[in-house]
């Protein structure tokens, strides 16, 4: 029984995770797009394509670093 519910808290962990990184993406996509993108056309200036790394990376770092908080909370209960 304990295999089971072990099981099921991971599944559940998992599914938590790929849907914070699903909407960490779509969010981090507009906001990186609006504050980097002024002028769209047919492609990305050399500007526009730094400045959408630079945002990016922004928002990778912090997700890992809240996602490695709260697993570290996680096995401290």
């Amino acid at each position: 029984m304990e295999g089971k519910k072990q099981a099921v808290i991971q599944a559940v962990q998992n599914e938590t995770a790929l849907t914070n990184v699903q909407e960490l993406m779509n969010s981090s996509t507009e906001r990186c797009y609006k504050a980097c993108v002024t002028n769209p056309g047919a492609s990305l200036t050399g500007n526009e394509q730094k400045c959408l790394s630079s945002c990016f990376d922004k928002y990778l770092e912090a997700f890992t670093i809240v996602s490695k908080a709260y697993g570290t909370r996680l096995r401290s209960e």
